[in-house]
């Protein structure tokens, strides 16, 4: 009987090492169930993320085009602004080099008292032009009376 006791007594610790191993095993088994679970949360929050930043990558590539497309309007529109205040100047610069402009220029600054110098200086002509201009004046008045 002795012999039975010690064997029932070794079957029980075998069983009791059986349970525990098990046990470990189910603990470790749950563990894995978790860190999965967890990792597929997380992988969910990665996708979620990748597909908030395409949106925003898709927002941005629309907004740069849409950016572009209005500097080359805005672009176009200078050019021919330029075009059209070149013509202007070009226009003024004949206006102001026409002998008539030039003619009353100097007329209405004699007639402000201005000196036959300071008007050729002015007019970018000579003081013998500005004279000659002024006595033709004074000249066409006279034969006028």
């Amino acid at each position: 009987m002795n012999i039975s006791i010690v064997l029932l007594i070794l079957l029980s610790l075998v069983e009791f090492v059986l349970f525990f191993i098990l046990f470990r095993f189910f603990a470790r088994l749950k563990r894995s169930e978790d860190g999965l679970a967890s990792l597929q949360e997380n992988q969910g929050q990665l996708l979620d993320k990748l597909q908030m930043n395409a949106q925003l990558e898709q927002e941005l590539v629309q907004s740069f085009a849409r950016r572009q497309s209005e500097l080359i309007t805005l672009n176009r529109k200078l050019e021919e602004r330029a075009a059209e205040l070149t013509h202007l100047v070009e226009q003024a610069e004949a206006i102001s080099r026409s002998p008539q402009f030039l003619r009353e220029l100097i007329l209405t600054g004699h007639s402000k008292g201005r000196t036959p110098d300071q008007l050729a200086k002015a007019t970018g002509l000579s003081r013998d032009e500005v004279e000659l201009i002024l006595t033709q004046t004074s000249k066409e008045g006279t034969a006028r009376r």
